[in-house]
């Protein structure tokens, strides 16, 4: 076979023969590395190989496969891959290190070890090593098979004679194929080894897990192939030294990309959270200012959590604006609403806004949290206890409606909280409420006039 050299981006896949400092795909500086390929031989025009001979179908006489999905053991992973796993899908799981990737798929093996047959292939541990987690996490199940090996053919060959139901590859970075001539972790042979685990997972119905890195940016490493020849992705988010953590799914062709699991940290490997409001407002400050509770939606399940503002005069002439949990530029526009719309010279202050438990918020319902925590910190009086804001707020200072407003006052109702304001608009189609008194408001300055 010959060989050629060709420069490819690390980020985003795109070959070129020459080397450029700036790629051409996607525009990311100082990413075209040098690597050697092999052309095919002649007379090999095969490029696509059929996973199976099939024929085409009328919509009608196709049967979908929702009965043959598999529990995890595990509530909330089932949720966020839409009911459980799917034979012969593949599945990416990517996170920062120490973040429990390894733990959760090695945890799940208690259960699946029960009714399927497990083969666990490490690159980056040994099988000591994870004989010591196990033992750890307490897992006893006799139908669990430990792997360590890199190399690709030898790994194919083991699934050819074990013949698993789950595959759990930890992780794809570390593969590689003797053939080709780049070294693990390059963009060549990450996709030949996703390419031969898709092949592998969908020929012989093998629900195979990836494990995979992350760049300091916290995206997957590796270009967007790997994340689009997956059916699933999901990504553990949370910072490692705080125990709550949070499983999203990016892209799921098997169900809702808007799922979320809540997974905690313990000794014994990752606990989950069912009720993850109760957890997140556990230990909140009482007759403090500067707290608010507000109500964001995860999918179908409406999460309740606590956002913190501190206003502080600045020291100087320009002043800070830090967040934690929602977009600065979010909270930029809140503060030039309330400068315009209430008179409120909070330009002169520093503003930090915080939501506790490391969770992210980006819909616009919870501007009426945010903005009622920065007032209370900035008067310094302490807002109800038992008070949820919900509301998305306009530049003209209105209060504009939210979707599934009523799972969001249910959940607030059902952990005991006594008042919830909402927009003005969503009043009319609300059913009736009786532990929790409904507040609706069309403008913010009403909501001041009443509340602070």
């Amino acid at each position: 076979m010959k060989r050629k050299t060709v420069f490819v981006c690390s980020e985003c896949g795109t070959e070129s023969p020459k080397w450029m400092g700036k790629c051409p795909g996607c525009g990311a500086w100082n990413t075209m590395n040098e690597e050697t390929v092999q052309e095919a031989p002649k007379g090999w025009n095969k490029s696509v190989v059929m996973l199976t001979a099939s024929k085409p179908k009328p919509l009608k006489e196709i049967s979908t496969s929702e009965d043959a999905r598999i529990s995890t053991g595990m509530g909330e992973l089932n949720r966020v891959l839409g009911g459980g796993i799917v034979p012969g899908s593949l599945v990416l799981i990517g996170g920062d290190p120490g973040i429990g990737k390894s733990t959760l798929l090695l945890q799940i093996c208690e259960y699946l070890g029960k009714t399927q047959r497990i083969l666990y292939v490490s690159g980056e541990e040994s099988q000591g090593q994870i004989k010591l987690r196990a033992d750890r996490l307490s897992i006893q199940t006799e139908n669990l098979r430990i792997y360590s090996e890199t190399n690709m053919v030898n790994i194919l060959s083991c699934v050819e004679k074990e013949m698993p139901n789950i595959l759990i590859v930890d992780s794809v970075q570390t593969m590689f194929n003797p053939d080709l001539a780049p070294a693990p972790g390059s963009v060549t042979q990450i996709r030949d080894t996703a390419a031969s685990l898709m092949r592998v997972a969908k020929e012989k119905g093998i629900a195979t897990f990836l494990v995979g890195h992350v760049t300091k940016e916290g995206s997957i490493a590796g270009p967007k192939i790997l994340e689009h020849i997956v059916d699933c992705v999901l990504y553990f988010e949370g910072e490692q030294h705080r125990a709550y953590r949070i499983l999203r799914a990016i892209k799921n062709r098997f169900g809702s990309t808007n799922e979320i699991g809540v997974f905690e940290m313990v000794s014994h490997g990752l606990k989950e959270i069912a009720n993850p409001s109760l957890a997140l407002l556990s230990g909140r400050p009482e007759g403090e200012a500067g707290s608010c509770i507000l109500c964001t939606m995860e999918g179908t399940r409406p999460v309740l959590a606590e956002v913190q503002a501190l206003a502080a005069p600045t020291s100087f002439g320009n002043p800070r604006r830090m967040t934690a949990g929602v977009d600065l530029s979010r909270v930029l526009m809140l503060l030039a609403v309330m400068e315009k719309r209430l008179n409120l010279h909070i330009s002169s202050y520093d503003v930090y806004v915080n939501v506790v438990g490391g969770l992210k918020m980006v819909e616009p319902a919870v501007d009426m949290g945010i903005l009622l925590a920065v007032v209370s910190s900035f008067r310094n009086r302490p807002l109800d206890a038992g008070l949820v804001a919900i509301g998305e707020i306009g530049l003209a200072g209105e209060l504009r409606s939210c979707s599934f407003l009523e799972n969001r006052i249910a959940e607030a109702e059902k952990l005991g909280f006594k008042q919830c304001i909402i927009p003005a608009a969503n009043a009319g189609k609300l059913k009736k409420f009786d532990k929790i008194e409904v507040c609706a408001y069309s403008n913010i300055r009403q909501v001041l006039q009443d509340i602070l």
